[in-house]
């Protein structure tokens, strides 16, 4: 099969990670798949929301969205509507909860961590390269909070990415862009530490149910599409 992009079934979409690209945020990259590019900042906030106080510990959570052009037609902005839809409240939640899964939460103090991913375009794998990138910004806002001696030592425990997988017209591919996702007849993403550790995996069927066999594949696949993104993260963070 001949990819759109010309890549092979088992290739990723070139990957490209800028870390601090904002100037005023305590942590931001911006990364680059293909034609997909979000920008991930970090905000560091002395509070915590009401059920986490007098705890010890400390909080992180995101927010995503998409510019209104980020995509072929235009998105209305979401603050239009009062709230994210749907889609983008799943997305922000996902987000979050692999980022404080690799974080000793209780070494933060109680203070807030608030991840802002931006889809600057859209070409598929919004949300996996926004925990791609949103690893490298948070790396980096701690980097600062113990150059600042907000804290005494990186609380992180271990790198995290994400990338899809799926099956388009019978063949399983890596990375999916836009053009397979939407054709996609199973479609999923796997979100996974360096460690080997997997911190969530969604896989969906669009059409007739999959195979144990296929969801094997699929994993064993997306393998390669991580340790990808591990290399890219860690070249980018040599940079700080």
């Amino acid at each position: 099969m001949i990819r759109i992009d010309g890549r092979l079934p088992d290739e990723h979409r070139k990957v490209r990670i800028v870390p601090g690209f904002q100037a005023f945020a305590e942590g931001s990259a911006l990364i680059e798949a293909g034609r997909t590019r979000v920008l991930c900042s970090v905000t560091v906030e002395e509070r915590l929301p009401a059920f986490l106080r007098g705890g010890g510990q400390g909080w992180i959570t995101a927010e995503y969205g998409m510019l209104p052009r980020s995509t072929i037609t235009r998105t209305p902005r979401e603050w239009s509507s009062g709230r994210p839809d749907g889609r983008s409240f799943e997305i922000q939640r996902l987000i979050g909860r692999s980022l404080r899964a690799i974080t000793d939460l209780q070494s933060i103090g109680e203070r807030t961590l608030t991840v802002d991913c931006d889809v600057l375009q859209a070409d598929g794998g919004t949300r996996v390269a926004s925990i791609t990138g949103a690893y490298v910004a948070l790396y980096q806002a701690f980097l600062n909070m113990i150059k600042k001696h907000l804290i005494s030592s990186m609380p992180l425990k271990c790198a995290v990415a994400a990338t899809s997988v799926g099956l388009v017209d019978d063949q399983l591919l890596l990375d999916l862009c836009y053009e397979e996702d939407y054709r996609a007849q199973v479609d999923f993403n796997v979100v996974m530490t360096d460690k080997g550790d997997f911190v969530e995996i969604q896989g969906t069927a669009e059409g007739s149910p999959f195979s144990r066999d296929t969801i094997d594949k699929l994993l064993a696949m997306s393998q390669k599409g991580l340790d990808y993104l591990f290399q890219a993260q860690r070249g980018a963070l040599q940079c700080l």
